[in-house]
């Protein structure tokens, strides 16, 4: 059966090569898509049901059906230290899709000069275990199932 993943926040789907950092164009993580946000304060939601395995002011892990689903809010973003960003919830908290984990500021993001486009992956999974659900240059919703995994 195939894992929903929800796009973690609203936005314009992206292909990962758009992402400027090779880790993510080249799907070297995994296969995805990258959602980029608009330039106001966006709550990141879980983009599967799960638990958190892995929460930082700028990402989250969540992992549920043998599935690590990576959200990377804004690239570089690690070097603010948690500046800009509100964490909602805890490292191994269960989560539905869709509940909010991370408040951040896409638009004082990229005023500090770093992108704010939004890595959305399947870490480990195969290109082929994926099925994109909305085409590239999509405007999607918080919680609008993006893409399939398999």
């Amino acid at each position: 059966m195939a894992l929903q993943v929800l796009s973690p926040m609203p936005g314009r789907v992206a292909n990962l090569s758009e992402v400027p950092d090779p880790m993510f164009a080249e799907a070297m993580l995994g296969p995805g898509l990258a959602i980029d946000p608009p330039r106001e304060p966006v709550t990141a939601v879980a983009p599967i049901s799960g638990t958190i395995a892995s929460l930082f002011p700028h990402a989250m892990g969540i992992e549920a059906e043998g599935y690590s689903i990576l959200v990377h809010l804004g690239l570089e973003t690690v070097k603010l230290n948690g500046e800009g960003f509100t964490l909602l919830k805890a490292k191994g908290d269960t989560v539905t899709a869709g509940e909010p984990v991370i408040q951040w500021d896409p638009a004082a993001i990229e005023a500090g000069g770093l992108p704010v486009i939004t890595p959305l992956i399947a870490i480990q999974a195969e290109a082929s275990q994926i099925t994109q659900l909305v085409a590239d240059g999509t405007p999607v919703e918080a919680g609008q199932p993006v893409f399939e995994v398999a």
